[in-house]
């Protein structure tokens, strides 16, 4: 081990420690960012940035499931990311299914469930995505819900259009259902109906914003912004973020 390891290691071990004790989010939500500018700086093909944030993925479930983590939401692909070239698309949805392929494997301890406009996949992508996840349910580790095809404003239309045509199928006209309408009935039919909402939104490479993801659920979280690129993630960083959430004073509605 050189230096810079072993140093790496202490500080890793000192963080692990004074974590003892502070609070844990229940929900992480994580924004998987810079990708293609990580395969820039290394001078590798935008596929094999796009694999090696994949890759990562297994390394953050099992810091989630260490720290306690309940329920983690990844966004690897957003309803703006469809428009990009039809082969970096395909690359990448081929590379998607391959990790949920490999999340869902019998050895693995995650319950998976996929969210998003899955009528915005190819069919065949659709598929194979829905059927990795069918065998996961109930697992004892961490519930992780995989967001493809996934846009903010896209599923607060989604869960508006589903009630609104279940209460037209029990018979209720639009000023019934105006009146019935509140923030909890929209809740019911998000994406993430039944969950609690992400306390911590993380996201990689230098990049502050949300982008659109998990719009109604993030009222009242708590942002990290991450310098790395996400294939560069590292535990520390991920420590980090939790050292963060924990010395924060939450005040919601404020």
């Amino acid at each position: 081990m050189g230096l810079r390891d072993l140093v790496y290691d202490v500080y890793e071990r000192r963080l692990t420690r004074r974590l003892h004790g502070v609070p844990v989010p229940r929900h992480v939500g994580v924004i998987l960012d810079g990708n293609r500018r990580w395969a820039k700086s290394v001078g590798a093909s935008t596929k094999a940035g796009h694999q090696a944030g994949a890759d990562k993925i297994v390394d953050l479930l099992a810091w989630c499931d260490e720290a306690g983590v309940e329920v983690v939401t990844l966004w690897l692909l957003s309803t703006d990311n469809l428009a990009r070239s039809q082969a970096e698309v395909g690359a990448l949805l081929r590379i998607i299914e391959g990790v949920v392929v490999d999340l869902a494997r019998p050895e693995n301890r995650w319950t998976l469930n996929i969210v998003g406009a899955l009528d915005l996949l190819p069919a065949e992508t659709a598929r194979t995505l829905k059927e990795a996840v069918e065998g996961t349910a109930g697992r004892p580790g961490v519930h992780v819900n995989i967001a493809v095809g996934y846009g903010g404003r896209r599923e607060i239309a989604d869960a508006v259009r589903s009630l609104l045509q279940l209460h037209a199928a029990e018979g209720r006209s639009i000023e019934e259902v105006a009146e019935l309408l509140d923030v909890e009935h929209i809740a019911e039919h998000l994406y993430t109906r039944g969950q609690p909402d992400p306390d911590l939104i993380i996201r990689t490479s230098g990049e502050q914003r949300l982008g659109g993801f998990l719009l109604w659920q993030s009222a009242r979280s708590e942002f990290y912004f991450c310098e790395a690129y996400w294939p560069d993630f590292r535990r520390v960083d991920f420590l980090r973020a939790l050292r963060d959430f924990g010395a924060r004073q939450r005040r919601f509605g404020a």
